[in-house]
């Protein structure tokens, strides 16, 4: 017994040195070959028709605004002035940036007669379509959405009632129904985490008497992200109301704050400073500008996400993007009014670009772009936009771009500082009935004063706007609607160093043949790639 203890003794003795050896080694191996680093996480905030003069950083808001935490984000990181659109309205823009991919790709079932797809508020993400979160997830990160949807399809959501009482048990109900609906839609399109949610604006979710802006409630939903999946590369999504309207302080920053598109808190948020201290803070700063008040509120909401990224570390690694959804000048057209709309970007230490870029980009780029830098190489294909890290980085190849543009029943191209933009309204909207005119106007009007909008016009002739068939165009183009000396113009070329207002239409002067023809060309081999026709310029068949 002796000698067999005395040799397991020394074959126990042999293997520990063995194993504290090899650990050494690992050790040594492992301080060799260090981990490899966690990729960014990713914040993006989407903005609600936010314009320029909202801007510190632009001309025409110099100084006009009080939003310390957006100009940290601009001293810091990249004003990307080249920045575009390509469909500029909120719902088909949240497509762009979500799938990397242009509107129309989704529309060959919502097809006008004759094929020819219109972009407008009809884009949909569905359950099948791939998107950036989606991607994301395959890479390992946690993906969270808080704030206004406006854009993923969720078909068991039911409107409810203009003058529906919230407080009544059924309206409730109906209510929290629509809520999980949204939630479903949206974890079905990538999004781990959804919360505190806007299915639409605050006019169009129900009730009235709910239909106010939160910021704080939104903004707890997204600090609740953070704080859950700091250990974890994640992608969050912050889509504000604001500055859309309701405008008014008893609607928006000075409501209850108790007030949801789901009902009535039981406790007030506490996410942000207090709302009361709004217009002090104005006040102690001496902005005097008229109706800026909603946008230090959205500042502070910046401001939170900001901080918490830094309370647990995450300010190191994170990349934000700062973005509206599209040009106000022009809302609704294709004119650089619409579809020009600055971007800003944030790293701590920033891009080797430097503070301000003028590089042709486009929100179909946001995806690729943030994949690049999440590691993941797109299949071939898989994207209408490019990623832009390049551009960030700083390297100096040339970036040659032409931009495409699409809405209602108009296409644009953008080649240089040549600008073609096309105008075709399918004969199926030419030859539109009097009594059909008249039907669509009296329910648009009828909209317009339960919402206490103005009336655009109460004659069925009237022409339409280029977004939609109604007479004397939609609420949400009234401001550039006819407003552009070539407005209705089939064709419409314009030189941007020249003429970067869009006032001389240069299509049909001799002189400027030649270039109308090759962006003729470069517009019908675009759309070749398309689905759906635009008159001769892709009939039907190619």
């Amino acid at each position: 017994m002796k000698k067999e203890t005395s040799i397991t003794r020394r074959s126990f003795v042999r293997r520990s040195m063995r194993a504290s050896i090899g650990l050494s080694l690992c050790t040594r191996l492992g301080q060799s070959q260090p981990p490899k680093k966690r990729p960014p996480n990713f914040v993006f905030f989407i903005l609600d028709d936010m314009q320029r003069h909202m801007f510190n950083c632009l001309p025409e808001g110099k100084s006009k605004n009080l939003t310390p935490h957006l100009d940290r984000l601009v001293a810091e990181g990249v004003l990307m002035q080249g920045q575009h659109v390509v469909s500029p309205v909120c719902t088909p823009s949240r497509y762009n940036c979500l799938t990397g991919r242009y509107a129309s790709r989704v529309l060959q079932h919502q097809a006008e007669s004759g094929g020819q797809t219109v972009v407008t508020w009809n884009t949909h993400i569905r359950a099948q379509d791939v998107t950036l979160p989606k991607l994301l997830k395959q890479q390992g990160y946690a993906t969270g959405f808080v704030g206004k949807n406006h854009v993923v399809h969720a078909p068991a959501w039911k409107k409810a009632a203009w003058d529906a009482d919230p407080s009544d048990p059924a309206v409730k109900t109906q209510l929290d129904r629509n809520d999980a609906a949204a939630r479903a839609a949206l974890k079905n399109a990538g999004f781990d985490y959804a919360e505190r949610i806007y299915h639409n604006n605050p006019d169009g979710n129900g009730p009235v008497k709910l239909a106010v802006h939160n910021l704080d409630w939104i903004v707890e939903g997204g600090l609740d992200f953070i704080d859950q999946h700091r250990n974890s590369p994640f992608f969050l999504y912050v889509a504000s109301t604001i500055p859309h309207g309701p405008g008014a302080a008893e609607r928006s920053w000075n409501a209850d704050p108790r007030i949801t598109p789901n009902g009535i808190l039981k406790r007030v948020p506490h996410a942000l400073p207090a709302r009361s201290s709004i217009p002090v803070r104005l006040a102690q700063a001496k902005i005097r500008t008229p109706g800026r008040e909603n946008l230090l509120w959205l500042d502070d909401a910046l401001g939170a996400i900001m901080t918490r990224l830094k309370k647990h570390g995450l300010d190191e690694n994170t990349i934000v993007v700062f973005f509206n959804d599209h040009g106000q000048a022009a809302k609704g057209t294709l004119y650089q009014g619409g579809v020009s709309n600055p971007s800003i970007l944030w790293r701590k230490g920033g891009f080797p670009c430097g503070a301000v870029s003028d590089a042709l980009i486009s929100n179909i780029d946001f995806a690729p772009t943030l994949l690049d830098f999440a590691g993941m190489t797109p299949m071939p294909g898989q994207f209408d936009g490019r990623s832009f890290r390049p551009i960030l980085e700083g390297q100096t190849g040339e970036w040659k771009r032409t931009l495409y543009f699409e809405l209602g029943y108009a296409r644009a191209l953008r080649k240089g500082p040549w600008k073609y933009l096309a105008l075709r309204y399918p004969e199926s909207v030419q030859t539109i009935a009097l009594e059909q005119r008249q039907r669509k106007l009296q329910r648009v009007n009828q909209n317009l004063r339960r919402r206490g909008r103005p009336i655009i016009t109460e004659d069925p002739m009237a022409p339409f706007s280029h977004v939609s068939s109604i007479p004397g165009g939609g609420d949400a183009e009234r401001s550039s609607t006819g407003k552009y000396p070539a407005y209705y113009h089939a064709d419409q070329l314009y030189n941007l160093d020249d003429d970067p207002k869009e006032q001389e239409n240069l299509a049909h002067k001799p002189e400027y043949a030649a270039v109308l023809a090759d962006m003729k060309r470069r517009m019908k081999s675009h759309l070749s790639r398309l689905p759906g026709t635009f008159a001769e310029l892709k009939p039907a068949g190619q």
